[in-house]
């Protein structure tokens, strides 16, 4: 078992440190999205990438490719700017904000 993965039974627990994950209200924005895009038949499945300096959710068009975009939260920007991300497969920044619903909220995902 790997020793960054935790084990949660009791996710009120003060020593589950909820920094490193997305906020309750940031999860809804995402997985509104991803519902509609699921819906539409444009995105077909998703991951979880958590590490102590960002978490990513993964956005897949077929479950055998390799992610079409990446949804990040950064937990130490360097700049306000570029506390979310949206990037590509490869990792190249498309689109930065400090406010999540305003910058996934502006995208038109078709043509994006």
């Amino acid at each position: 078992m790997s020793k960054n993965l935790k084990l949660v039974i009791n996710n009120s627990s003060q020593n589950f440190d909820q920094k490193y994950f997305f906020e309750k209200n940031e999860l809804k924005i995402i997985l509104d999205l991803y519902a509609k895009m699921v819906s539409e038949g444009s995105w077909k499945d998703y991951g979880l990438n958590i590490s102590s300096k960002q978490v990513g959710f993964s956005v897949f068009k077929n479950a055998t490719e390799s992610a079409m975009y990446k949804i990040c939260k950064n937990f130490k920007p360097n700049n306000k700017s570029l506390k979310y991300l949206i990037t590509d497969s490869r990792g190249k920044i498309l689109k930065n904000s400090n406010n999540l619903k305003a910058l996934l909220k502006n995208i038109n995902w078709k043509k994006f």
